[in-house]
């Protein structure tokens, strides 16, 4: 099979070719590794990539395990670049950071190790913003991951190399996490899908912090839903050693089915979620484009809004974000020489952190139920809600973030991700979907959400709906 139809496959499709032997794991990294050696010095989506010989050496000992009869899973002799904050054994963790030590990693984070079990070739990272703050992916140790559909704008974040080196036929299937949309917007700025699951589903790191961390998960980004869906199924699962983790199991990969009858969802369309809230031109219009799909499929579409007020998801969002980063991060401050190396926005959360008391934070956590308990009576109404994954259409890569939206001034650096943190607040299963793509060509997506742990209803209904809308085959101008 010549390289290039190769990696036109879908996830799902490539591994039942390579459990067939139709299609060998050597052929796939041959292909996979050309395409990155076209594309990512231009787009640079894909960092501290291992050697050729070496990874060409793995997918020929995956070939000849299949020989033997022997498989490890989904993912077998798959090529995976895990992102840049999460550990892979024998590879560094810059986290994007000058900071971070330069040491390879002693052993996987829990996901990427489930990943690797499941058949996986670690062929390196992907990029990301440093420490993961701010959704728009450059640092100073990689440099700016370049969007795949226009190279002059942002590919999002922080997940911005994981969704460009899938849009790009570099990876099959890509792992990301998500606080603030970073499987959502970099999704959506480039035409994939990128799933934040319900909080737990996807344990996180054994030895971090256990009890605070309800903000940020890790979680599965794919070229289709399905693909997306069957990634989570090896992702997620309960561990012991995470507490909060989930115990409801998944459907194994090979067994995931997503057809359903959608006829008859009710689904609420939420817009920008508060009236005064600002979105780009032409955002809106994308959205409700996109309604007409759902309808075609046989659900009820009505608007509907999210009964919390704007500044109390804000103030609570502000300061649960606040607590973390700073807590993470806070130590340095105590040394001014890498204090001054931390990019202005991390050194701006970390201080902003100091303000933080035991009232503050307590007020905080009653903002956030309320944002829970609003979409729980969203959802006494309706199956599923929708709105839009981004305020901004992909924008400048050269700047840090954009000043304004719609002609309001930003006021924070990340204000202009404001439309994703009600879901994140309420950790709800929140996919994100193609809308389409805008004036010049540029991508975004809708933000799909369901109840807590409805994670299969979600992709379901979200797989219907990838189906429908036919922006899978738009492919980015450099595969043109």
């Amino acid at each position: 099979m010549p390289p290039a139809d190769i990696l036109e496959l879908t996830a799902t499709e490539l591994s039942r070719r390579i459990t067939s032997r139709s299609v060998s794991c050597r052929e796939l990294m041959q292909a996979s590794l050309a395409r990155i050696e076209a594309l990512n010095p231009r787009f640079n989506a894909i960092v501290s990539l291992r050697e050729s010989e070496a990874l060409l050496t793995e997918a020929s000992e995956r070939d000849a395990e299949l020989a033997r009869g022997e498989r490890r899973g989904w993912m077998h002799g798959f090529p995976l670049a895990v992102k840049d904050l999460s550990h892979a054994a024998g590879l560094p963790t810059s986290m994007g950071s000058p900071l971070s030590p330069r040491s390879p990693a002693r052993a996987d984070s829990l996901h990427v190790a489930r990943m690797r079990e499941a058949g996986a070739i670690v062929i390196g990272k992907t990029n990301t913003p440093e420490f993961g703050l701010g959704s728009h992916t450059y640092n100073t140790v990689f440099g700016i991951t370049r969007n795949a559909y226009a190279p002059e704008r942002s590919a999002g974040g922080s997940s911005g190399g994981a969704a460009v080196a899938l849009a790009l036929g570099m990876l099959p299937v890509a792992d990301g996490s998500d606080m603030m949309g970073s499987l959502r917007n970099p999704a959506a700025f480039n035409n994939t899908i990128g799933m934040r699951p319900s909080r737990g589903r996807v344990p996180g790191d054994p030895e971090q912090e256990l009890f605070f961390q309800q903000l940020g998960t890790e979680g599965p980004m794919g070229r289709t839903v399905e693909d997306t869906a069957r990634l989570l199924a090896v992702q997620a699962g309960f561990d012991s050693r995470v507490p909060l983790s989930s115990p409801r199991p998944l459907p194994s990969p090979d067994a995931l089915q997503l057809d359903a009858d959608v006829q008859g969802l009710r689904i609420g369309w939420l817009g920008s979620i508060w009236p005064e809230l600002p979105l780009a031109p032409g955002i809106r219009e994308l959205g409700e484009s996109a309604l007409g799909i759902f309808r075609t499929l046989g659900c009820e579409v009505e608007p509907c809004t999210l009964d919390v007020p704007r500044e109390h998801n804000w103030s609570a969002w502000l300061r649960l974000r606040q607590l973390l980063v700073g807590g993470k991060l806070g130590a340095y401050l105590s040394d001014p020489k890498l204090f001054a190396q931390l990019k202005p926005e991390a050194q701006w959360e970390i201080e902003q952190s100091r303000h933080l008391d035991a009232a503050s934070l307590y007020q905080a956590s009653l903002y956030r139920s309320n944002v829970y308990r609003a979409f729980l009576k969203l959802f006494e109404r309706f199956d599923f809600v929708l709105a839009p994954t981004a305020q901004v259409f992909p924008f400048d890569a050269e700047l840090h973030w954009p000043a304004e939206v719609a002609g309001v001034p930003s006021d924070t650096y990340h204000r202009w991700m404001e439309i994703v943190t009600p879901f994140t607040l309420a950790g709800l299963p929140t996919l994100n979907v193609r809308a389409g793509f805008g004036e010049g060509g540029l991508p975004m997506g809708l933000q799909l959400a369901g109840p807590i742990h409805a994670d299969l209803d979600v992709l379901r209904l979200g797989h219907a709906y990838d189906q429908a809308c036919g922006w899978a085959s738009h492919r980015p101008p450099a595969l043109a």
